[in-house]
């Protein structure tokens, strides 16, 4: 491009005002989420987590200092048949060998072989008492490389809006990026207490922010859930004052954090110092892995060789009733399989036939002008005036959850979503329990659902 005469000093003025303002936004950025001196090393530590490592190798290191890594144990392909049990016994034995060699430093012995050297090096100013420490101090992390790889594909179909929403919101778009930690952008991740979702709701705090029930679980929604998510951590900010404490209290929890620091008054003492039966490796290291997502997750995306997915284009139906999943599934003749990914906020039980879609209930439908003239039609009669009533039973004793499913005709885990039971679907005599859909719902008990393969690939 040519400017001549005194408009190529108005092109260079141009390019010096885009660098000086891209500056300006970066140093926002690292003023709004700094790399602490303190925190270096296990950011630094996460990010070979997330960018050297993957899901066949094994760290073994202190979780005290992340810049002391022992060894990197080489682990079979998990999908192989008892993967499990070998990578445990190899993992097993490399902790086994470093700890000997911790307890003969510890004990005086002086070392002798080059990997006994080597580890010693790694605590120059240690006494016996501290490999001591060190030897009940090993660690193992699972590398990350490849998951996160995926999690970055996944992160293209819900980026753009997440983004959007915490525009609305006032937000730091970095933020967006939190799910890389919490889930890998998988809207199905669960984990072992409980929280589900892109955002990792447990069902306690799910419950201040949005609607959990026997019918709508809106943590398994993406979009649903990052409103959430936005209103949690900008009342996070809005208490704490800063990110870092916002963000380690999206782990920690918001009151913990808020004592932390009055007792503390800053993240980097709370990150030196700062020691509770919670706020434990998990909580301590939570900022410093979403800054090390954060930067790996950004040079992933310039990545030319990598074709992240894209939002799926869908059309909104706000429900003037309550509706009936088959229902709608016959009058937009839409497969299941499309229905229930475009809406995952959705029980069993609706898809099922025996729980309505709630009213003014925001439906999500694959777009096209076809959907579009529908949706403009929905005729009266698709809708009900009220929602379907559930049964209930009073648990007795010798009562099984399983005996109470086949008593009632409907599964276990319609049973667990209904009333909120625990994976082992434990309950108690003299419980209360609702029996899903009870009613007869004759307007779809003759609706043939569209079954088979799916016209669109879910993702």
């Amino acid at each position: 491009m040519y400017f001549p005469g005194k408009n190529k000093y108005l092109y260079f003025s141009l390019i010096l005002a885009i660098a000086f303002l891209s500056l300006a936004v970066r140093g926002d950025a690292d003023e709004m989420f700094p790399i602490y001196p303190s925190i270096r090393t296990n950011v630094l530590f996460w990010e070979d987590v997330y960018s050297r490592y993957t899901t066949r190798q094994g760290i073994l290191h202190d979780k005290d200092n992340l810049a002391i890594v022992y060894t990197v144990v080489d682990l079979v392909d998990w999908n192989t048949r008892g993967a499990a049990r070998t990578n445990k016994r190899m993992i097993k034995l490399a902790r086994q060998r470093y700890k000997k060699i911790l307890t003969d430093l510890a004990s005086g012995k002086k070392p002798a072989t080059e990997e006994e050297k080597r580890v010693a090096d790694l605590f120059p100013r240690y006494s016996q008492q501290g490999f001591n420490k060190a030897r009940n101090n090993i660690r193992l992390q699972i590398g990350q490389k490849d998951r996160f790889l995926n999690g970055v594909i996944r992160s293209g179909a819900y980026m753009p809006t997440i983004k959007k929403i915490f525009r609305i919101y006032n937000l730091p778009p970095e933020l967006a990026y939190l799910p890389h930690v919490e889930s890998s952008f998988n809207p199905d991740a669960h984990s072992k207490a409980g929280a589900t979702g892109l955002w990792q709701f447990t069902r306690s705090t799910g419950r201040e922010y949005m609607t959990i029930n026997n019918v709508v679980d809106e943590r398994y929604d993406p979009y649903f859930s990052t409103k959430s998510a936005a209103a949690f951590l900008k009342g996070n900010y809005e208490i704490l004052g800063s990110w870092p404490l916002a963000v380690t209290a999206y782990n920690y929890g918001r009151s913990g954090m808020l004592r932390a620091k009055k007792k503390m008054g800053n993240y980097e003492k709370i990150f030196n110092t700062h020691k509770t039966r919670l706020f434990k490796f998990a909580s301590r290291n939570f900022y410093p892995e979403f800054l090390a997502a954060l930067r790996v997750a950004q040079r992933l995306e310039t990545d030319k060789s990598i074709i992240v997915d894209r939002p799926e284009a869908t059309i909104s139906v706000r429900m003037n009733g309550y509706a009936s999943a088959p229902d709608l599934l016959r009058y937009f003749s839409i497969y299941k399989e499309d229905f229930s990914r475009l809406n995952p906020a959705l029980r069993k039980s609706v898809f099922a036939g025996k729980k309505y879609i709630p009213k003014n209930y925001l439906v999500r439908l694959p777009a096209s002008d076809r959907t579009r003239d529908l949706a403009a039609a929905i005729p009266s009669s698709i809708y009900r005036s009220e929602q379907v009533r559930d049964d209930v039973y009073v648990v007795r004793r010798g009562d099984t959850a399983g005996v109470i499913a086949r008593r009632y005709s409907i599964s276990v885990s319609e049973l667990i979503e209904a009333n909120g039971l625990n994976k082992r679907a434990t309950i108690r005599i003299g419980q209360k329990l609702k029996i899903p859909g009870r009613t007869t719902m004759a307007s779809s008990a003759n609706i043939v659902i569209l079954e088979g393969k799916s016209k669109s690939k879910p993702r």
